[in-house]
């Protein structure tokens, strides 16, 4: 990578983003410009398999106030963030993946012209297995999972990469890494 990216890793809830960041992030080589951020969440940090900063409402809330956060949005009834520590991480030339969310896209490619989006897509029935089977869930917000999912439609951007996560972990993420080490390409994985 000649010039430093914004990978905002997006997708719908249980389409398997922390497992291919976790699976990138474990197998990145030292050799790769790359640093991954950690989202602030005001969830406990053992919810879920995401390997996030926990922060109570009152904490993010101070942090947002003090010009903290490159970004951030709400969703599920939480509050998400990702820490100005990226803006000097790409000053420096070093490309950042984040874990992104699809409604703040706009947002985000608005204050990121080096942004590269990669849409991690799953069927609905395999996106609806996935959260059953996390457990993290009941059955109402699983339900209002697959209907945001559903009512997202096209996300578009000229830059925009779609990576197919149905099949094996490991298949998955061997092509984000393969993207996050040639990026750019106009392709489809």
């Amino acid at each position: 990578m000649t010039m430093a990216d914004l990978f905002y890793v997006i997708g719908a809830s249980g389409s398997g983003k922390d497992s291919l960041l976790s699976y990138a992030r474990e197998r990145v080589g030292a050799e790769v410009n790359l640093a991954f951020a950690h989202r602030y969440i005001t969830r406990p940090a053992d919810a879920g398999n995401e390997n996030h900063v926990a922060l109570s409402n009152l904490e993010f809330a101070s942090r947002l106030s003090r010009g903290l956060m490159a970004m951030h949005w709400q969703s599920h009834g939480l509050y998400y963030g990702i820490g100005i520590e990226i803006d000097q991480w790409l000053a420096r030339g070093v490309s950042v993946v984040v874990n992104g969310s699809r409604g703040y896209l706009p947002e985000a490619a608005e204050r990121y012209s080096n942004l590269r989006p990669v849409l991690i897509n799953v069927p609905p029935a395999v996106l609806e297995e996935r959260l059953v089977r996390r457990g993290r869930e009941n059955p109402e917000e699983i339900a209002g999972r697959l209907a945001r999912a559903a009512s997202f439609g096209q996300i578009n951007h000229p830059r925009l990469v779609s990576l197919d996560n149905s099949g094996p972990l490991n298949e998955s993420g061997e092509r984000l890494l393969e993207l996050l080490h040639h990026y750019p390409c106009a392709c489809n994985y």
